[in-house]
């Protein structure tokens, strides 16, 4: 059962009657709150809960995203921290829902960590998120995607990353205004089969599109769910090889995006638009692995790195910072989407003088802005009533020759869209 705008409403303004009895009584004492600082330790690190699954099946992109994080903690620590506090992210392995929920509540009760951001993946963000949620913290995700985070209801979670309802959005807007020109056809004929792992994270993107494509007009749509630790996709690849679709919308985690592509090379399977959504097809090692039989798969994803500097600033300063850490380049835009979510956080702690409460954090994120073209993800800050950031939108990339490059839109692209022919 979720918490209704009204009944948080009414959670919201309890707890600040109790914040302002606390506040009446560090008045009297000579000490200020926030960030989970003790009497006396108003100049003590902002500490944040920051929870990312780094060990099990999501380990991979979840440490990909913490190393954002954490990138950009170390960045406004080098600029001499928030009103002179520094922030420290508490680290927190969530390598399940279990463990999500778990961690949350020891972070939140036994910690009195007001502020969490995290998470990655869908169903790990929305079981943390629930817990902080319905016991008065604040949950900024920054990386997990799923349309349901933000329709719970609740007022203290919010959301800096693009949700699947944008990934689906850009995904039909490219089919529309490249692919169905390109192959000489009209929407009614375009033959779209949605290959998915069946999880909240692959489901939420499949209705996302079967919605918007209706909604343009594209009503040739097959379905293809399948389970992400499958160790064998071939009946995955079968179907889609009778089927012979136009445009393969692919939702996959690391494992599964690469078993997906080796197993249609195998078949000699080709697909004029195959489009992955993020997650696996986004990572350097499917690049790396796969070779030749990567490139012209396009990928909606977070901002990556082969894109227009000009509409990301910043981002050079991340590559750099990310090469001195970790001894290594990005395995996605995962870190990256991180940084920027993680900048934005630490940019409403500026506002609240480092308050982390949910009512200080949530009145300061409501009136926060930034202009499209001013982070280092290119994208700009606005949220609306359920949290959400409005100008956070993915792009269109294509691995060519070993590079994701950007294809789409052409403000942020690098080279031109190509779809993928016979004998490629």
């Amino acid at each position: 059962m979720t918490t209704s705008k009204i009944s948080g409403f009414a959670r919201r303004h309890r707890t600040m009657s109790v914040a302002t009895v606390l506040a009446a009584t560090m008045v009297l004492t000579g000490c200020s709150g926030g960030g989970g600082a003790e009497v006396g330790e108003e100049s003590g690190p902002i500490r944040i809960a920051a929870l990312y699954p780094t060990s099990g099946s999501l380990a991979l992109l979840g440490e990909e995203s913490w190393r954002g994080a954490n990138i950009a903690a170390q960045r406004i620590n080098e600029a001499g921290g928030i009103n002179g506090r520094e922030v420290e992210l508490v680290q927190a392995d969530v390598p399940d829902v279990n463990g999500a929920t778990s961690e949350a509540r020891r972070l939140l009760d036994g910690e009195g960590l007001e502020l969490a951001i995290g998470t990655y993946s869908s169903s790990l963000a929305l079981a943390a998120s629930e817990v902080y949620a319905r016991g008065g913290g604040t949950y900024a995700e920054l990386g997990a995607i799923s349309e349901e985070y933000n329709d719970r209801g609740y007022e203290n979670v919010w959301r800096t990353n693009p949700s699947a309802g944008s990934f689906a959005e850009v995904q039909i807007e490219f089919i529309s205004e490249f692919v169905a020109p390109e192959l000489g056809i009209g929407l009614d004929e375009v033959e779209v089969l949605l290959v998915h792992e069946d999880s909240s994270y692959g489901s939420s993107v499949a209705r996302s599109v079967e919605t918007l494509a209706a909604e343009a007009g594209i009503t040739n749509i097959e379905y293809a769910p399948y389970n992400a630790k499958s160790t064998d996709l071939s009946s995955t690849v079968l179907g889609m090889e009778q089927a012979d679709p136009d445009v393969v919308i692919a939702v996959s985690y690391a494992s599964d995006a690469i078993l997906l592509a080796r197993q249609m090379e195998e078949n000699g399977v080709v697909v004029p638009a195959f489009i992955g959504t993020g997650g696996g097809h986004t990572l350097s090692s499917f690049g790396e692995t796969l070779g030749a039989a990567a490139d012209y798969v396009f990928n909606v994803d977070f901002t990556q790195y082969a894109v227009n500097p000009d509409a990301t600033p910043g981002l050079e300063e991340f590559l750099t910072m990310y090469e001195e850490e970790y001894g290594e380049g990005p395995a996605s835009g995962h870190s990256l989407a991180n940084f920027m979510g993680a900048n934005v956080v630490f940019d409403i702690l500026e506002q609240t003088g480092g308050d982390t409460s949910a009512e200080a954090f949530g009145e300061a994120a409501a009136a926060y802005k930034a202009e499209e073209g001013t982070t280092a993800t290119g994208w700009g800050v606005d949220f609306n009533d359920a949290g959400q950031n409005t100008l956070a939108a993915p792009y269109v990339m294509q691995w060519r020759d070993g590079t994701l490059e950007t294809v789409y839109p052409e403000l942020v692209a690098t080279i031109e869209p190509q779809l993928a022919t016979e004998g490629q």
